[in-house]
């Protein structure tokens, strides 16, 4: 069985749209740093990419351990402030003080900034799903929509065949967005399929982004991958956002139409914008 959540977090590190890394990769640097995305980021988020540079993982404590205690410490300072003003804020009061969603974003901003591979492997694409996962449930609220249940990735031991379930949901509606404008040719194919390869991915996860990527645009099937599940719906939408510029017409209509087709509230809706457009 493919490995969705590290398909996913591959694809993510891949940039499939060009500035997808430069977007998320702000985002953590506002939520690692607390600074909103101005001073200080820089410094924070190159000591995380050159700590996993040099072997650094989240096994055994080290790096986890320290960013476990740093989000900690900003989530607790965050809501002792009452009203979570902010995306930055919205997503550290989702996380609390969950240690599997915490060290995932710290792979996942290791690998951002840093290449990390190996022992972060397996964290990387759960730490893009804690972080999808968070934006949907803030984004849900500013929005008056209600979820259905907690996405996986917020459970503090998520079960590996939940995150790939919803895993899988992601990468499907990612690699559709991407052929929105016709643009995922064979050059692009490669060049993520070389990512995969990068990243040890195996044939069968290979093979899944190849059959998915070859596959007609097929709008009407990412809607009903949601399921009724506003929050899926969400994750669904911001996975979307980041995989492709939204700069041509064919992409703002690709856009509207996922909006509409999820029942997105304009509120959600634009909050994610607002966290994953620069």
């Amino acid at each position: 069985m493919a490995g969705f959540a590290d398909i996913l977090g591959s694809l993510v590190q891949s940039g499939m749209a060009g500035s997808g890394n430069n977007r998320l990769t702000s985002v953590l640097g506002s939520l690692l740093g607390g600074t909103g995305g101005k001073e200080g980021e820089g410094d924070l988020m190159s000591s995380l990419g050159g700590m996993f540079n040099q072997g650094g993982g989240l096994q055994g404590g080290g790096l986890g351990d320290m960013l476990g205690s740093l989000l900690s410490g900003l989530s607790g300072s965050q809501s002792s402030q009452g009203g979570l003003g902010g995306v930055i804020g919205d997503v550290l009061g989702n996380l609390g003080n969950n240690k599997s969603a915490i060290s995932g974003l710290g792979a996942l901003g290791g690998a951002l900034i840093g290449g990390g591979r190996g022992a972060a492997k397996g964290a990387v694409g759960g730490g893009a799903l804690a972080l999808l996962a968070s934006l949907a449930v803030s984004a849900l609220k500013r929005g008056g929509q209600t979820p259905v249940q907690t996405p996986a990735a917020l459970y503090e031991e998520p079960q590996q065949a939940d995150l790939d379930n919803e895993a899988e949901i992601l990468v499907q509606a990612m690699i559709n967005a991407a052929k929105a404008d016709g643009k995922l040719d064979k050059t692009e194919m490669q060049r993520i399929l070389g990512k995969l390869d990068d990243d040890g991915l195996t044939d069968e996860e290979k093979q899944f982004f190849t059959s998915e990527a070859q596959a007609p645009l097929n709008l009407d099937a990412v809607i009903a991958s949601a399921g009724g599940r506003p929050e899926l719906a969400a994750q669904i939408y911001a996975a979307s956002l980041l995989t492709i510029e939204v700069d041509t017409a064919a992409e703002q209509q690709y856009m509207q139409q996922l909006a509409r087709g999820l029942a997105l509230a304009p509120e959600t809706v634009a909050y994610i914008e607002q966290s994953l457009v620069k």
